[in-house]
Formats: structure tokens, C-alpha cells, sequence
């Protein structure tokens, strides 16, 4: 029997497994730059392995157990075969997941920011309700969160925020999100109790190993020192510790000013600002190939990759796979794993 794991390409994992572990054997290992890169790789491709292993023992196991109920009535035997069933169900799920997350950095950690578009103020309260969708979401997953810069708006709201998620496959599971985000509800801050539709956008990155090249000249970067006027304390919103690099070929601009010092808001807003001009550089490839093949994509406030809608009815809808769900509270709690897990299944199956 041909099982529905085996179209993972196991031959290939077991061969980078096998350089992984001759250049972990080599006796000056640990002084390599990538060295906790490479045995994270080596630790993770092996739990795929014992994942798919597991799963294929089950499969044959279920099989004998099949074969026995065909041949006898066996009431005990037939509760431990929907039980183990049951088992398999989830363990093939969670095998798939792996399979989805196969991008060049989903295992790494992300760095999150959200920022406030068209619609005033209710535009920033919808960036803080997302921001708090994205907090919940990462708590349920057992990751952690990292303020790195925020603006606030003193009426309501949040301007933009940048957070960095750290933890296993963090970025594999929200690059996904990137985009703009529609809600449509009743406003607040409207006294006439009028419909109005709010955008904010998402943008995701992978936090980079150190090993990854890239050329940032210095002469290339504008730096300039503020005073924080986010969350830190009174040492921070007295000094000038904040930090701002402007990227000047790019016009990127990342700051952070959550840090108690002026070198650790740069070291934080230099390793953003890495992130981002890869991620600038992929998205110049991507569009590249979409011009050599004829195909153009415009990407504005209109081009929105989810709705939110709480008014007239209840529903969020994403515009990518059609997956949707009246439940708009359990959403806006962070419960957005069917959004990310059927976006992921959507990806793989357009290419």
C-alpha cells in the first residue's frame, strides 16, 4: 500500500542530514559563524524524519489492525483501532504542517510590525486590535514577544508597532500575513453611529541568521538619536537612546527605542533593518521573474489579503484561499490558526 506520507522527499532530508553532520564533525566546529545554524538545521530535519518514521509505523500498524476486524468481532479491538485513528489523524496533521513550512527561513523567528492606513482614527484603533490579535496568537503558541518600536497616537490607537516573535517556525506561520487588512463596523469615534471601513497593513520578515551576507555600507546609512517617548521607563524617555537608521539607496527607515541603552536600540534596529532589505531584494527577484513571465500585480490599500467584517453581519474572509468564519471574536483573540494553515495549503497547491 502506497501511504499518503511517502510524497515527502525523504531521500533528499537524509542526504542534507548526512552533510549537516560531516561539517558538525569537522574538529573546529563550534568556531564556524553559523555552527548553532547548522545544528538547529541537523535537530529539525531529524524531527521530520522521526515524524514521517512514526507516522508510517502507525500507518502499518492500523493496517494489521484492519485486517483482524475484518476477520472477527472484537469490541475492545475496535475501540483501540478509532482510538489510534484518531492519534494518526493528528500526527499526519502535524506532519503536513512540517511539509508546508519548508521555506527557506520559516523556521527562523519574525519581526512583525503593523501600520496604520486610510480611515483616521479608527484606522489606528483597528492596527491596536490587530496588534493584540498577533500578541494573543503568539502567547497561545508559547513564543516570545519583544517590543521594538511603537507609535501611539495620544487621541486612540497605534500609528505603527514593531514586535519581534522568537521561536520555532514563528516566521513560516505569519509570513503569510503580510498585507492589508479591511475592517468594516460601526465606528466609535463616529457620533452618528455610521459604518466606516479601516485599513491597516502587516509586515513580516524573518529574523536572519548571522551568517546570512548582506552589503550595508556605512556610508550608505543616515543614524540619528531621540528621546523615547514609548514604554521603558523614566531612564529611557530621559535620554536619548532611541535610535533611527534611515537605509539612503533604499529609503527603509527602522528605529527602535525599547531598550534601556542607545547601543542595544541599534543593534536591535540594524538586525530589522537586515531583515527588511532581504526581504527587499527577494520581492525585486519575485518581480523580476513576473515581468520575464507577463505578469503584473498591483499591490495598494485596495489589494486587501483578509476582511474583517462586524457590521451588518459577522465574518472574516480571506481573499487568497476563501476560507472564512462568522466567529470574528475568537479571531480577534488570536485564534488565527485556520487562516494561516489554509493560506499555507493555498500557497502550495497555486505554487
Amino acid at each position: 500500500m502506497t501511504n499518503c506520507v511517502e510524497v515527502f522527499d525523504l531521500a533528499t532530508i537524509e542526504k542534507r542530514i548526512e552533510e549537516l553532520r560531516k561539517i558538525a564533525e569537522q574538529p573546529d566546529f563550534w568556531k564556524l559563524k553559523d555552527a548553532q545554524d547548522i545544528s538547529k538545521e541537523t535537530v529539525m530535519l531529524q524531527n521530520k524524519i522521526n515524524k514521517l518514521n512514526a507516522v508510517s509505523g502507525e500507518i502499518e500498524e492500523l493496517e494489521t489492525y484492519a485486517e483482524l476486524l475484518n476477520e472477527l468481532e472484537d469490541v475492545e479491538l475496535q475501540k483501540e483501532f478509532y482510538r489510534r485513528s484518531s492519534l494518526l489523524q493528528k500526527n499526519i496533521e502535524e506532519y503536513q504542517t512540517l511539509i508546508l513550512l519548508d521555506g527557506a527561513y520559516d523556521t527562523a523567528g519574525a519581526i512583525l510590525s503593523v501600520h496604520a492606513g486610510a480611515g483616521g482614527l479608527d484606522s489606528q484603533d483597528w492596527t491596536a486590535i490587530l496588534y493584540r490579535m498577533y500578541i494573543r496568537w503568539s502567547e497561545s503558541h508559547n513564543y516570545t514577544v519583544k517590543l521594538i518600536d511603537e507609535i501611539t497616537d495620544q487621541e486612540a490607537g497605534i500609528k505603527s508597532v514593531t514586535v519581534s516573535i522568537n521561536g520555532d517556525y514563528a516566521y513560516g506561520f505569519l509570513r503569510g500575513e503580510q498585507g492589508v487588512h479591511r475592517l468594516i463596523r460601526i465606528s466609535p469615534y463616529d457620533s452618528a453611529k455610521r459604518r466606516h471601513t479601516s485599513f491597516a497593513s502587516v509586515e513580516v520578515t524573518p529574523i536572519l541568521p548571522d551568517n546570512v551576507e548582506l552589503a550595508i555600507k556605512p556610508e550608505d546609512l543616515k543614524i540619528d538619536t531621540f528621546r523615547s517617548g514609548g514604554a521603558g521607563g523614566q531612564h529611557v524617555n530621559m535620554t536619548d537612546s532611541a535610535v533611527r537608521i534611515t537605509h539612503i539607496p533604499s529609503g527603509i527607515v527602522v528605529s527602535c527605542q525599547a531598550e534601556r541603552s542607545q547601543h542595544m536600540n541599534r543593534a536591535t534596529a540594524m538586525q530589522v533593518l537586515r531583515s527588511r532589505l532581504y526581504e527587499r531584494m527577494l520581492a525585486e527577484r519575485r518581480n523580476h521573474m513576473d515581468d520575464l513571465q507577463g505578469e503584473k500585480r498591483e499591490i495598494s490599500w485596495g489589494s486587501q489579503i483578509r476582511s474583517y467584517t462586524l457590521h451588518p453581519f459577522q465574518l472574516v474572509k480571506d481573499h487568497r484561499s476563501s476560507y472564512e468564519t462568522g466567529n470574528t471574536q475568537a479571531v480577534l483573540d488570536g485564534e488565527i490558526d485556520d487562516f494561516i494553515m489554509n493560506y499555507l495549503r493555498f500557497q502550495k497547491t497555486t505554487g
